[in-house]
């Protein structure tokens, strides 16, 4: 059996953390959630829920995904794949069998769940969030040939390629840092369609116009610095 570590970043989800750890297949073997100074319960309850709680003080969806895997680094057993999950419910961790199935059978580096139209609950991306989505997905094909369509954080990785990816973004360019790295270094990827809800709680980043302009900048400045980058 593989051995499978799940990452969530979470910043105040105290009523959807239980939820989410509940959801994850049993394969799974170690949910660690990453509390991104967190100011209520989430701690607390994802601890009652079983899950490993680490703590990242400094505000940033990368300080967290990089709190969570400098705590596998020092592990004396290496994980084979990683897979990152948002702490928010809007996923659906039950659908974790789905991502990694590519990297099990298919020898896929990496897998990103797309969050397509039709598997979307009404309301549950904003529209920067969609329109984001397409400009960054549409300039990775432009520049780069890409297939991807969405930069969902729901993603799965064999932990030999994460390590190679030398992940560094700190806040919102997280994702498409993975992505683009990975089409830098010709992985191979797949993207699979996975359902999408309505988030409990207001969302930290879409939620708020600061926080939906800073993601679109990290972004595109990202793209961008691949792009002309030898």
């Amino acid at each position: 059996m593989p051995n499978i570590k799940v990452i969530i970043p979470a910043y105040n989800e105290e009523e959807s953390i239980p939820l989410v750890i509940k959801d994850v297949p049993s394969i799974v073997n170690e949910i660690i959630v990453v509390s991104n100074n967190s100011t209520d319960n989430t701690e607390i309850n994802a601890k009652n829920a079983g899950a490993t709680v680490l703590t990242e003080n400094r505000k940033g969806y990368g300080y967290a995904c990089l709190k969570g895997m400098d705590y596998i680094s020092k592990q004396v057993k290496t994980p084979d794949i990683i897979v990152f999950l948002d702490g928010d419910y809007s996923d659906y961790p039950e659908e974790l069998t789905k991502i990694i199935q590519p990297i099990l059978e298919e020898n896929i580096d990496f897998v990103v769940g797309a969050r397509v139209k039709e598997l979307r609950e009404e309301g549950s991306m904003t529209t920067p969030q969609i329109f984001g989505n397409w400009l960054a997905t549409n300039l990775m094909k432009l520049f780069f040939k890409s297939t991807f369509t969405d930069l969902g954080p729901f993603r799965a990785i064999k932990y030999s390629s994460l390590l190679g990816l030398n992940m560094e973004d700190k806040t919102y360019g997280w994702t498409v840092e993975m992505q683009l790295k990975a089409l830098k270094q010709k992985l191979r990827y797949r993207e699979i369609p996975v359902n999408y809800r309505n988030r409990i709680g207001v969302s930290k980043v879409s939620g708020t116009i600061k926080g939906a302009i800073f993601a679109g900048i990290k972004i595109l400045g990202w793209i961008f610095k691949y792009s002309f980058k030898k």
